[in-house]
């Protein structure tokens, strides 16, 4: 596999890196600051330096990108990346809002290219193992967090806003969260500042997570309360240091479980070639929904479409005081299709209640009731005319 990396986001350079040491992809293209392309000549990679972005997508041999650019150029890169057909790997998070997200679905829908964002945190054995011990008499799933820099991320960016690591973390252990509820030093998410973090997940679950920047030392642990004790994942170096699962078994035995240093990038690398062999034998139109939250819990786009909602909702609660709840929309052609539909049977609604009161001075008004209320009828058979994603050829 021949691939392009945009820009130099520490996360981009270490995946391209991994890439090239496995020996079977190629970096041809290289398009971002010079600090990047001089990090890239210290691994020993030498790709060609390139300006100009359309310049990389105009070269077929290029079928997979890795967009890291800067908070402001990100979402711009990876839009024209997934118009242009390509395999896509994007730095999270994508944006500052979830609306780059659900746009890069829809085109991902239509194209049937890979896109994965960067969470390699949840492909950790730990992580997996301890989200096999969740059970039903687990109430509370902690989250803690220490950095000896900054725990936000993008949060040192004056365009972008910050946004929080293990939204992916929790959602694989414990499923959808449906509410989160922020407590800040301030009314706005800041960085250098300390953040408390609760909320529930749909399936009545509790959470709580932690996060505390510029500490003595950095560190990692979750944790999983139950009727019976703990079961704890620490990483007692931070992320992705060695790490140690301890928890009681159900004949009430104390079990350990250790993992040495992980390299977080080759798991995320089996995921992306999983991806590039069933996309190349899928049919033209055919939308496979893969998620954390879902079996068989494989990392896909709508864990960075989910993480994106949750930030936004998060700062929603931070300037608000209270909780916020989240509805998950689904980024679909058919969601958006209901969505425009109500909002154009409101709109309908209220203009003929105008219409009505303005008949009074012109009667003749009213004849155009009957036909807007018949072109919106006529515009529901567009959901049969259409079709749907699982009857497409």
């Amino acid at each position: 596999m021949r691939f392009a990396l945009l820009g130099d986001h520490p996360d981009g350079i270490d995946l391209a890196r991994t890439l090239a040491a496995t020996g079977q992809h190629f970096l041809q293209f290289y398009s971002g600051p010079a600090l990047g392309l001089a990090q890239l000549h210290g691994y020993g990679i030498q790709p060609k330096q390139v300006g100009d972005l359309e310049e990389i997508l105009a070269d077929d041999a290029i079928d997979t990108i890795i967009v890291a650019g800067s908070a402001t150029a990100r979402d711009a890169q990876l839009r024209r990346a997934l118009q242009a057909e390509c395999h896509v790997l994007c730095v999270h998070p994508a944006g500052s809002s979830p609306d780059i997200a659900y746009e890069a679905s829809l085109l991902q829908n239509d194209t049937g290219c890979v896109l994965l964002p960067l969470l390699p945190m949840t492909l950790h054995p730990g992580v997996v193992r301890l989200a096999g011990l969740v059970r039903t008499r687990t109430r509370l799933i902690e989250l803690e967090i220490w950095s000896t820099e900054e725990v936000l991320l993008d949060a040192t960016l004056e365009a972008a806003k910050p946004g929080l690591p293990g939204w992916d973390v929790l959602r694989r252990i414990g499923g959808e969260i449906g509410e989160v509820y922020a407590q800040a030093p301030s009314a706005e998410i800041e960085a250098g500042q300390p953040l408390l973090v609760s909320g529930r997940f749909l399936n009545g679950r509790m959470f709580q997570a932690s996060y505390l920047p510029h500490q003595a030392e950095a560190r990692w642990r979750i944790a999983l309360v139950t009727t019976t004790g703990r079961a704890t994942l620490l990483f007692p170096h931070g992320w992705p240091g060695p790490a140690t699962l301890t928890y009681t078994d159900e004949s009430g035995e104390t079990r350990t479980e250790s993992w040495e240093q992980h390299h977080p990038w080759l798991p995320l690398i089996d995921r992306l070639e999983q991806a590039l062999a069933r996309s190349a034998i899928q049919q033209p139109g055919q939308v496979v929904e893969e998620a954390l939250t879902k079996a068989p819990h494989l990392l896909g786009w709508e864990d960075e479409l989910r993480g994106l909602e949750l930030d936004d909702a998060l700062r929603r609660s931070a300037e608000r005081g209270r909780s916020s709840v989240l509805d998950h929309q689904e980024a679909t052609e058919e969601a958006s299709f209901k969505g425009t539909m109500t909002l154009a049977g409101c709109s309908l609604i209220w203009m003929s209640v105008a219409v009505l009161i303005l008949s009074v001075w012109f009667p003749w008004l009213a004849w155009f009731i009957l036909p807007l209320f018949a072109g919106f009828l006529l515009l529901q058979t567009l959901r049969w005319i259409v079709p749907g994603k699982e009857n497409r050829a």
